[in-house]
């Protein structure tokens, strides 16, 4: 059972019922030709990242990506069926997603990395021929707190960030995932979780929406000028420089030797003939004890030593904030409200996909 909305801290904010939202978007998914059981998986994802406090990858991301390079023009396939290939490693499958809809083959393809790290203590996943499967901290808190390490990246649907001293977009923002089972020793799993831009295209589209601007360095103009106007924007620039640039390739060499298209052929309707326009992803799990070398100083089990490290790290450094923590505060926020926190223009166009589909609007239930 949820618990009762807290109206009093959240006034200001639209708590939203989170099956209601995923009626919703399950509804949304499946009038473009999705089946029931992925599009209920894409609305779960969707829900995460709300629960967890990420609003630029949820449902109104998810279904603008569909819209724009998915289901409308031959990017996803509805009810595409997964095809495993063969494979000479036991620990290690390859899949052709047959351009499925992306957060139903992450889901997925987790629980066979999970299943396989179960019997050989580390389980890897590759995908071939795939779509956005939005964000990855989702699938590595959940493996996570099943008491696994996890990790993803992926190519990106569009070719939107310039390289170290480029002037031209030919990477993707390549995001890094990882997830360790921290819960028992934090109160929450560690979820480190970034694009290698400065900033997530979704962060630029939120900033729009809301009326704000990009902090400083994150994006260029048309014309290559440093921009913080959020409607400006026409590509993103790397975190950290040469750092976030080479870790932007990481994500490149995956998909390459998986079988991914050329970056700026990806999400387009007419490249190049004879090349791909899909993505790939890259999923990896491992179980703590293939990792346990059995002799922790002053007798410490493994989590108590992973503790242990944790609180010499921060000793000093109380202020300091742990990867996942952001996530944890949102989780609780939602918790203690009662439901998805959303704002008005978020809530607004929510309900004008509602009004498509002819149902009733969303309706807060704090207010």
């Amino acid at each position: 059972m949820r618990p009762q909305t807290n109206s009093k801290h959240y006034f200001f904010m639209n708590v939203i019922d989170v099956d209601a939202h995923n009626e919703l978007v399950t509804a949304a998914y499946m009038a473009r030709g999705y089946d029931e059981a992925e599009s209920r998986e894409a609305a779960d994802m969707a829900a995460a990242a709300t629960w967890h406090g990420n609003n630029t990858h949820n449902a109104l991301k998810a279904l603008h990506l569909d819209e724009l390079f998915g289901s409308h023009v031959g990017g996803c396939v509805p009810s595409a069926e997964i095809e495993v290939l063969p494979s000479r490693f036991a620990a290690s499958e390859v899949w052709n997603s047959n351009k499925k809809l992306g957060q139903a083959v992450a889901k997925r393809a987790f629980q066979r990395a999970m299943d396989l790290a179960d019997e050989f203590g580390v389980g890897i996943v590759s995908v071939d021929n795939t779509f956005h499967y939005l964000w990855g901290g989702g699938y590595v808190i959940e493996a996570a707190k099943k008491g696994y390490i996890a990790y993803t990246n992926c190519t990106s649907t569009l070719a939107e960030v310039v390289p170290f001293m480029g002037k031209r977009p030919t990477l993707g923002t390549n995001p890094h995932t990882w997830g360790f089972p921290t819960q028992d020793i934090l109160g929450f799993p560690i979820c480190i979780d970034w694009a290698t831009s400065t900033v997530a295209m979704g962060r630029v589209q939120q900033l729009a929406r809301e009326g704000k601007e990009l902090p400083p360095n994150a994006a260029v103009d048309a014309d290559g000028n440093v921009t913080t106007d959020p409607n400006k924007v026409a590509a993103l620039l790397p975190f950290g420089a040469h750092k976030g640039y080479g870790m932007s390739l990481i994500n490149e060499f995956f998909g390459a030797l998986i079988g991914t298209s050329l970056p700026t052929h990806r999400g387009r309707t007419a490249p190049t003939s004879g090349e791909k326009t899909s993505c790939a992803f890259y999923f990896q799990v491992i179980h703590p004890d293939a990792l346990n070398a059995g002799n922790y100083a002053e007798g410490r089990t493994q989590m108590e030593n992973l503790k242990a490290c944790l609180d010499d790290i921060l000793d000093g450094n109380e202020g300091a904030m742990l990867p996942g923590q952001l996530e944890a505060n949102g989780a609780k926020r939602s918790e203690e409200a009662g439901g998805l926190i959303f704002t008005d223009a978020e809530l607004e166009a929510l309900n004008e996909i509602a009004a498509e589909l002819g149902r009733e609007p969303l309706k807060p239930i704090n207010s």
